[in-house]
């Protein structure tokens, strides 16, 4: 069984929650840790000789030290590159909380030291009219590592963030900066002073913007910008 496992969130959608989550399997690699990971629910994704395929899902297949199979790192593969309950509701499927609990808890229980379980967009991201995504790290009473995007209004979805965390009953195990952008923002080191200061969870890293490496050689490249070593302590 895992040892440790952890649901990694963002503080909107398109911040880089993929590339941080294979990034810290990389860097969790390099200290002798076998890990494994799983994007539950993937829309946007494209059709293959193999079946429905999503670039993030196959970004962390290749970054686990164990071998997994597709359809369990990501079991709901959703074509249309939209919201997960609207795609899930074109594809005629259905997603509930308990649904993804159980195939988390799938490979939860297959040996590991860490397993990451990567949300999709935000922190209350619909599953269906009744429950958001926050339903299912809530209920696996998962530690939660926040991706957060250093651009302007960063302060305030992250605050916001962690409060909605903490109010559900989880604690912020870690979070880390990331530049989405090759332009860095207005203010940054006071940006980052003031989330340090305040998000009261350690940072585990600050990931440069990278475009001079291939997309599948970036996790191995920011890794080196990770220090992990939280999520191993207690």
């Amino acid at each position: 069984m895992a040892k440790k496992t952890y649901f990694v969130t963002g503080t909107d959608t398109e911040v880089g929650k993929t590339i941080v989550s294979a990034s810290i399997l990389e860097a969790a690699k390099a200290l002798g840790k076998r890990t494994i990971a799983m994007k539950p629910i993937a829309s946007g994704c494209e059709q293959t000789p193999e079946g429905l395929r999503n670039e993030d899902a196959l970004m962390l297949q290749a970054a686990v030290t164990e071998s997994i199979a597709y359809d369990v790192i990501n079991p709901v593969a959703l074509e249309p590159a939209i919201a997960p309950h609207v795609a899930a509701v074109q594809a005629g499927k259905q997603i509930s909380a308990q649904r993804l609990i159980g195939f988390c808890r799938g490979l939860q229980m297959q040996p590991a030291d860490v397993m990451l379980i990567e949300g999709a967009g935000g922190w209350r991201v619909p599953l269906n009219d009744r429950e958001t995504y926050a339903s299912v790290p809530r209920e696996m009473g998962l530690g939660v590592i926040m991706v957060v995007p250093l651009k302007l209004g960063c302060i305030n979805h992250a605050m916001l963030t962690a409060e909605a965390i903490r109010a559900d009953g989880l604690t912020v195990a870690g979070w880390v900066a990331n530049h989405p952008e090759a332009d860095p923002m207005s203010c940054e080191e006071e940006t980052l002073n003031y989330l340090v200061t305040h998000l009261e969870a350690p940072c585990l890293g600050i990931l440069p913007y990278v475009d001079e490496v291939p997309v599948a050689d970036m996790p191995a490249v920011l890794a080196r910008y990770l220090n992990v070593s939280p999520l191993f302590e207690n």
